[in-house]
């Protein structure tokens, strides 16, 4: 979904924003476990985050989980990942 009503959605729009910006390890991985348990098959969740541990958790928890991390990236110091929940 977009929030750009002019703007057509694309692949990579989230439909679940989940802002972990001042959290500290495990506390961003912990509410994406929540968030994405939540969530229905295929839909993608954006995390944003500033602790630098998640550069290495994001990652070890989607392979381990069997979601796709879509993309990451970083700017000015915020982490941002894209995560599609997968059927597992």
């Amino acid at each position: 979904m977009s929030n750009n009503p002019s703007k057509p959605p694309s692949d990579t729009d989230p439909e679940i924003v989940l802002d972990a910006t001042g959290l500290y390890c495990p506390e961003p991985v912990m509410l994406l476990h929540n968030k994405i348990r939540d969530m229905e098959v295929g839909q993608l969740l954006r995390l944003t985050a500033t602790d630098p541990s998640t550069t290495r958790d994001v990652p070890k928890f989607c392979l381990y989980l069997g979601h796709e991390l879509v993309e990451q990236s970083v700017q000015d110091a915020r982490f941002t990942y894209l995560i599609r929940k997968q059927d597992n």
